[in-house]
């Protein structure tokens, strides 16, 4: 994901949180380039930020609130600009920002689909750590529950640099740098369409094998889709949650 893009993104989650509902109903689909709607202690974005490298369109929204489950979907069809991301709809979970070492926990859930033709895409969680709780993130964590259509994480050399099973689901693990970022990415071998674990054992996996200092700062939580390309795609969540203890 674009990170300039979620910084803003992870501050007005904080200024737009809505006090807890029990349940939510349905809601309008949001269509516009930087449309956010926040549920509960979720917000919804539909984080267009390179519709520009093509041409479609875009459009997402909430299903329900039940608890802290939610439900929710977007739909797009997106060509041109082969190997461009177009979108990142993605759900980001009003947290505390603290140091990774003050952390027990990550609970989450994510049950999903996806339909659509010649669909290039990922479904990913997108987590961001940095020295300070504002400051500009130093690290990007992303866990590919799949890569769909031949899309590819960033990566030094093209190759994974180790392969682990974690959350009961094995990963390649891949490195590189996006501008001064390091950016791991656990990209499944298979597709995880009803993931259930803990994301604190993939910072705990980087903290002892790859560097990651646990004074970092866990400044935001994504969970959502990279989208390339693809027409009459639907990407469905059918239950989510997150929690942070």
């Amino acid at each position: 994901m674009k990170f300039s893009t979620l910084s803003t993104f992870a501050a007005t989650a904080a200024l737009a949180f809505a006090a807890p509902t029990a349940t939510v109903k349905k809601r309008a689909d949001m269509c516009g380039q930087w449309d956010s709607l926040a549920t509960g202690s979720y917000t919804l974005y539909q984080d267009l930020w390179g519709m520009s490298s093509g041409t479609g369109s875009q459009c997402s929204g909430i299903d329900s609130l039940s608890g802290s489950t939610l439900k929710w979907h977007t739909k797009w069809s997106w060509s041109g600009g082969s190997g461009q991301v177009k979108s990142y709809a993605n759900v980001v979970t009003t947290i505390s920002q603290k140091a990774l070492s003050s952390i027990s926990s990550l609970p989450t859930t994510w049950s999903w689909s996806y339909t659509g033709t010649s669909v290039i895409a990922n479904v990913a969680y997108d987590l961001f750590t940095s020295s300070t709780a504002s400051g500009s993130a130093q690290y990007e964590i992303m866990i590919w529950l799949a890569a769909l259509g031949g899309a590819g994480p960033i990566s030094s050399t093209g190759s994974p640099v180790a392969t682990v099973t974690l959350a009961g689901v094995s990963f390649k693990l891949y490195s590189g740098m996006n501008g001064s970022m390091k950016v791991f990415s656990f990209v499944a071998s298979s597709q995880a369409t009803n993931f259930s674990g803990d994301l604190m054992a993939f910072v705990n996996y980087l903290s002892t094998n790859q560097g990651l200092s646990k004074s970092q700062v866990l400044q935001s939580v994504g969970a959502g889709s990279e989208t390339f390309t693809g027409s009459g795609a639907v990407f469905t969540t059918t239950g989510y949650s997150l929690s942070l203890k």
